[in-house]
């Protein structure tokens, strides 16, 4: 075990980085540029270089120089600074050593109880140190843990200059959980990494490049309000257009009745009177055709809508937040397969599932820099019942590790032309 780590992390989970979907700013909150300075100093005593903080995008970024004269490729390594928006003020982390395999009581006052009953994934971590929430507030594992896992990793190297690796990249960003708004800033020129992973993906074993399209659709629903007692063939009652509008929708093609690689329709949230209503939606699917045929269809339903009254009651504005990373990382498939033989050196079986969101990942790929996404252990995240054991934080450590070190021992010009490919064995686990 990695004797820094578990203090790393905690001190991590107990600030404040909650992003602000209200701010028009990048960082979308000034805590978040508070953590990322406070970081800095400490990515400087550690012994890292090229410590530096970008005013403009919010992204602090760092290198760990290579230590062999081989030509190996500048890997780079990810996670956000910012967590969800749940209560983050004053958290307090509960470290539960030696998890017996029963409940685990977060807050006695409030009766707020981790149990195995309503999350039997807990039963996997028996034995193990198990990180929680004190029932009123979220950990921030998501995504802290990826960031104490980097930061480790770095330090073990510093540590054990005889493990030899190559040039290795650090980037920590701001307002991933604001639909990757931060990532779209990123630099990627600047970063000058050859290919990187976000450390920022959920339960050990989790290798993900595979994630939703994505786009948000804003509906501004202009009503008629007059008094009811006169009311007849006059008013237009938008809270009853907005309701039409959303029964229009295939009512199983929502969050709650999908999983895998179902794409969806969600009403994320709707404020308004009879007068005027606003709602805004996520279109979500994975297949690029699928999922502009499901934009289309939704513009259609407008349309429909709207043909319904003598002027159009309707307005709609439709835009893509982000892409599947697949698109990418399928053109650079050894980016895929050196993880996954670091995952089978570390005694990890990966696990190969379709991201039902985005990371900053999807957004970086895109740029130019292929990026997948790999476990940092966090369950339940976004909430009270938020946990993360230190075992999966050091496995995450020693994946990273394996990742720069495998990369070492092959040239630069035999990895990134594919060579060395496992790619099919991959797809057959998918």
């Amino acid at each position: 075990m990695y004797e820094n780590l578990l203090e790393r992390f905690i001190a991590y989970a107990k600030v404040d980085t909650r992003s602000d979907d209200s701010s028009y700013t990048v960082p979308s909150t000034h805590n978040q540029v508070t953590f990322a300075l406070e970081l800095a100093k400490e990515l400087i005593r550690i012994g890292l270089e090229e410590v530096e903080y970008n005013e403009t995008n919010g992204f602090l970024t760092a290198t760990l120089p290579s230590n062999t004269a081989e030509a190996v490729p500048v890997i780079g390594f990810i996670a956000h600074l910012d967590t969800a928006d749940f209560n983050s003020v004053n958290i307090h982390p509960q470290v539960h050593c030696a998890y017996d395999g029963g409940d685990i009581v977060l807050n006695e006052a409030e009766q707020i109880i981790l149990s195995p009953k309503e999350f039997p994934r807990l039963r996997n971590y028996i034995g193990e140190t198990v990180i929680t929430t004190d029932g009123t507030t979220l950990l921030g594992a998501d995504d802290k843990a990826g960031i104490a896992s980097i930061v480790t990793a770095c330090e073990q190297f510093l540590a054990h200059p005889e493990r030899k690796h190559g040039k290795i990249r650090l980037a920590f960003g701001p307002d991933e959980e604001l639909g990757a708004r931060g990532a779209k800033l990123f630099d990627v020129d600047h970063f000058a990494a050859d290919f990187a992973y976000t450390i920022d993906g959920g339960p050990i074993g989790n290798l993900t490049y595979d994630n939703f399209n994505a786009a948000q659709a804003e509906l501004t629903i202009r009503g008629t309000s007059v008094h009811p007692g006169s009311a007849k063939d006059t008013m237009v009652n938008a809270l009853l257009v907005a309701s039409q509008f959303a029964t229009a929708l295939p009512q199983e093609e929502t969050p709650e009745r999908t999983s895998g690689y179902e794409g969806y329709y969600f009403l994320t949230s709707q404020s308004g009177t009879v007068d005027e209503v606003k709602q805004t939606y996520y279109i979500r699917d994975h297949d690029r055709e699928h999922f502009a045929a499901r934009k289309h269809f939704f513009t259609e339903r407008v349309a429909a809508l709207n043909a319904q009254f003598a002027e159009p009651r309707i307005s709609l504005t439709l835009f893509d937040q982000y892409y599947n990373m697949r698109d990418i990382i399928e053109q650079h498939p050894v980016v895929v397969d050196l993880a996954v033989q670091a995952y089978e050196s570390c005694g990890i079986t990966p696990v190969f599932k379709p991201m039902r969101g985005g990371t900053d990942g999807c957004i970086i790929s895109h740029k130019g820099l292929p990026t997948p996404n790999l476990f940092s252990g966090t369950e339940n995240g976004h909430g009270k019942y938020e946990f993360v054991t230190l075992e999966t934080m050091a496995k995450s450590v020693d994946v990273i590790m394996a990742i720069v070190e495998q990369s070492a021992v092959l040239s630069k010009t035999f990895q990134l032309e594919g060579i060395f490919s496992l790619t099919q064995a991959v797809k057959n686990r998918v």
